[in-house]
Parts: structure tokens; C-alpha cells; sequence
């Protein structure tokens, strides 16, 4: 019986080793499985399928610039799909892309379509839309519509009643 106490001894010894030695194979994995999952959430923010554009506007009492991301191939009439933004105007920081198909607030009726080409026209006559940090936002556009035809940005300001529509110049170019 010793013997057996003895072996059951052993194997108990073993298990626990070969415990130890699975939990440092597991944290090993784990540690693996992280940076694998760092790796692909890097990749995610910046998608293979992605270009990285640089852009900026300006106008009477209006200046913004910063980093649009689209698809990385454009529709029939050469525009491409902006799917996020970074930035600033005026010096306040850009929060948002206003969701495609729906207006800022304060310009109700003029949903945006978040389109950009390299040729000019560079944007849509329905542009793009931005929410800023202090509560504001903006809606650069093509107005081809207009007496002058030309680049606009509305901002509206819902909170204080105020909204303007200045002429702008825009510029946007692919970087990456």
C-alpha cells in the first residue's frame, strides 16, 4: 500500500507541475492572444481598403483643416465614401462625422452625403457634416445652385439661434 501511496504521491506531484507548467503555457497565449488583438484593432482604425486624405477650408470668419478617411475607391462620379474625421475650425476640435443621409443640426432639410473627390468640384452639393466641441457644427458643400457657384460651409450654432453660410475654399488630397 505504501507503494501505491507513494505513486499516487507522484502523479498528484505531477499533476501539480504539470499545472503550473499549463498555467505559464495559458499566460504565454494569452499574452500572445493580446497582441495579436492590439495588432488587429491597429490595423482596424486604419483599414487596408482606407485612403487618408488631408483637408482644409477657409472663408470670411471661418477656418477648418484636419484628416478625412474614405473607401478607398470612388463611386461612378469619381467621389469616395468619407468614413471618419479628425480635426479642428476656428481652433475647437471636430467630434464627429454627421451620419450620411441626415442633416446637421440647425440646416434640417440638407442631409449630407460625406462625399469627396480629387477634381473639382471636390465635394457634392450635399458635402459633408461635422459636430464640433463646443456644440457646434458645420456642413461644407458644392452649392452649384447658387448665383456664384462655388464651395460653402454652413455652421450652425443650435444652441445661441445663429447659423452662416460663407464662401470657402476647399482643398482635400490623398496622402495614404
Amino acid at each position: 500500500m505504501s507503494l501505491r501511496r507513494k505513486g499516487s504521491a507522484a502523479r498528484v506531484a505531477g499533476a501539480q507541475e504539470t499545472g503550473i507548467v499549463c498555467a505559464v503555457g495559458q499566460r504565454g497565449i494569452s499574452l500572445k492572444l493580446a497582441f495579436s488583438l492590439a495588432v488587429a484593432g491597429a490595423l482596424l482604425a486604419f483599414p487596408a481598403d482606407a485612403l487618408e486624405w488631408k483637408w482644409s477650408y477657409q472663408g470670411e470668419g471661418v477656418a477648418a483643416s484636419g484628416t478625412l478617411i474614405t473607401r478607398d475607391r470612388p463611386n461612378a462620379d469619381g467621389f469616395y465614401e468619407i468614413t471618419g474625421i479628425k480635426g479642428e475650425a476656428n481652433g475647437v476640435a471636430i467630434t464627429g462625422l454627421q451620419p450620411p443621409g441626415t442633416s446637421i443640426p440647425g440646416n434640417d432639410g440638407y442631409p449630407v452625403d460625406n462625399l469627396v473627390r480629387a477634381e473639382a468640384p471636390q465635394l457634392s452639393l450635399h458635402g459633408f457634416g461635422y459636430a464640433l466641441a463646443n456644440g457646434t457644427y458645420a456642413n461644407p458643400f458644392y452649392g452649384a445652385h447658387f448665383a456664384k457657384p462655388d464651395t460653402y460651409a454652413f455652421v450652425s450654432d443650435p444652441a445661441n439661434h445663429k447659423t452662416s453660410e460663407p464662401a470657402v475654399t476647399f482643398t482635400a488630397t490623398i496622402v495614404h
